[in-house]
């Protein structure tokens, strides 16, 4: 065992790592408490910033852009539904701090400088893809779901100013119109769903790398099993986007990038496994332990016997 993979000094029974334990989950709770009282007092402003793709589709066709409630509870829950959401998010860096001291002492330190880029990375991919969605897939959504009831005859006017009880019969010879009232609990639920959706889909190089590290997964076999991945793409962009081909070819085209880039990280991970293994002595110079020659789907393997992993 090499120096740098010595673990951390600092052990202890068992009854301090559980008093560490209680000391790192009562910090982490205050700190998502405080953060979501302090998201709670600017809940409006965030409510009105995830409700901007409606808002901007309404005023494109016309209409009055706003959102309405069906209960007297119904808004104030959904504040308190922002405030957690946004408590949770504001505070991540501090649990995954909490989180990582109490978890670090008892790894390597090799392993320790392994898994800190990726605590980094991780949420910094998760806001690229929450941004994707909200200011790209989700417009694109709503534009789809309101415009659709365009191709609907419509049954019903509402006059401006006469409130929405007052429901005027147009004449026999004009038709009529639905509006969009859209609720403020469901408007919401759908947005926050793009988010978390493409959110987890922006972890995909995350995860194939420490699968990669782990042995679990390699480049070669990401590679072999590249036109099984494109088929499962293409259903996930499917189920997760409304049945708008435009939508759908750019979170097809989003995810399939992100599977290239965790193929070339894996690849990148292999060749590093490679260089310290050469270093230590277990491989030699002409050896190697991961097959990474060519890129293309569909080769062939060799026939002189190689071995690939």
């Amino acid at each position: 065992m090499s120096a740098q993979d010595e673990i951390d000094d600092s052990s202890a029974p068992l009854i301090e790592h559980l008093a560490e334990l209680r000391t790192r989950l009562i910090r982490s709770v205050l700190a998502f408490v405080v953060a979501m009282i302090a998201c709670f007092t600017v809940a409006e402003p965030i409510l009105n910033f995830l409700a901007q793709p409606i808002a901007d589709v309404l005023r494109t066709r016309g209409e009055n852009p706003q959102l309405i409630f069906t209960a007297p509870q119904e808004k104030f829950f959904v504040l308190i539904r922002i405030s957690v959401i946004g408590g949770f998010a504001l505070s991540f860096p501090v649990i995954a701090h909490q989180l990582w001291r109490f978890v670090a002492p008892g790894l390597y330190k090799s392993e320790r400088n392994a898994f800190l880029p990726f605590i980094v990375s991780s949420p910094l991919l998760f806001l690229l893809g929450a941004a994707f969605a909200h200011f790209i897939v989700t417009p694109l959504a709503m534009n789809f779901f309101i415009g659709f009831s365009d191709a609907i005859p419509a049954l019903v006017d509402i006059l401006s100013g006469q409130g929405l009880d007052e429901i005027v019969v147009l004449p026999e010879t004009q038709e009529l119109r639905t509006v969009f009232l859209g609720s403020v609990r469901e408007s919401l639920d759908l947005s926050l769903k793009f988010i978390l959706a493409f959110g987890l889909c922006f972890q995909l190089p995350v995860l194939l790398t420490l699968m990669g590290k782990a042995g679990l997964v390699s480049a070669r076999g990401l590679r072999d099993v590249r036109k099984y991945a494109i088929v499962g793409i293409l259903v996930l962009a499917a189920l997760v986007t409304p049945p708008d081909v435009v939508t759908q070819i750019i979170l097809f085209t989003v995810v399939y990038a992100l599977y290239e880039v965790s193929i070339f990280l894996v690849a990148r991970v292999e060749r590093k496994r490679t260089e310290e293994l050469r270093a230590e002595g277990i491989l030699g110079e002409d050896e190697e332990l991961y097959d990474y020659s060519d890129d293309l789907p569909g080769d062939v393997p060799p026939e002189d016997g190689t071995k690939r992993p």
